[in-house]
């Protein structure tokens, strides 16, 4: 993955969740990603913080659309590996997040791992 591939994911990804498209978001994962978050763990009571499958995290992540109507990113920083982007924006309560996507060979994410300051 080169930067200018990390940066227009970033772009498109903040944007999706500024929109509150819930298809869009969506459209960025494998049918079966695996979604890993420690709010996953508190919110839903699964003490691993993971979810598995865009049926699964889509229903969790609409959840948080309704919750936060006014939800807005920020994107902050895009970091980027061999097959993976570490963004780090604001996320729905100002607070600072980092969330690394992992890429399969198509381009789509396969897992995700968030973490929050």
């Amino acid at each position: 993955m080169n930067q200018k591939q990390a940066n227009e994911f970033a772009a498109e990804w903040i944007e999706a969740w500024n929109a509150h498209d819930l298809d869009r978001i969506l459209s960025h994962y494998t049918d079966d990603f695996e979604m890993n978050s420690p709010l996953i763990a508190k919110r839903l009571a699964v003490p691993s913080g993971t979810l598995k499958g865009k049926a699964a995290v889509g229903e969790y992540w609409q959840g948080a659309l309704r919750a936060y109507p006014d939800l807005r990113f920020e994107l902050l920083k895009v970091l980027r590996g061999v097959s993976w982007v570490t963004l780090y924006y604001l996320g729905a309560t100002g607070n600072e997040v980092a969330e690394t996507f992992l890429f399969d060979g198509d381009g789509k994410v396969i897992r995700v791992f968030a973490s929050y300051a």
